[in-house]
């Protein structure tokens, strides 16, 4: 008698725990929170999308920098950084330099480099541009 494969029982719960330790290891910030944050003027947002996804619609106040270019923007001299992004460089002891993206999956890789290179402010609005456009677009 043929059975069918099926996957091996606990895959999708591996790969949901490994989700959830790689999140466990940044700090997040949620809608409620980053709004308040936002209305305090508290906040630091930057918007790692691409510069075609940021021109399509972003969280107000949000500067631009993509993913592909955030290592090295982190690393620039603070005059450099201010004439190629036209704002100032974030400082690492920034509390509240928030990372976010379209879906979530770049923002935290966002934040987990910017703490590798000593931003211990760094924390990802997980629910992304995606949760900001449904609830405040």
């Amino acid at each position: 008698m043929l059975r069918a494969r099926r996957g091996r029982p606990g895959a999708a719960f591996l790969l949901l725990a490994v989700a959830a330790r790689a999140m466990a290891g940044a700090p997040t910030v949620s809608l409620p929170e980053l709004r308040s944050l936002l209305a305090s003027g508290r906040a630091r947002l930057i918007d790692v999308r691409s510069r075609e996804e940021a021109a399509a619609g972003t969280i107000p106040g949000a500067l631009n920098i993509p993913v592909s270019e955030l290592e090295s923007a982190l690393q620039m001299e603070p005059a450099a950084f201010q004439a190629v992004y036209s704002a100032e460089k974030p400082k690492r002891d920034d509390e509240n330099l928030i990372f976010f993206c379209q879906m979530g999956k770049r923002g935290l890789q966002a934040t987990q480099l910017a703490q590798g290179l000593g931003y211990t402010g760094a924390r990802n609005y997980a629910g992304a541009y995606r949760e900001w456009f449904q609830k405040e677009g």
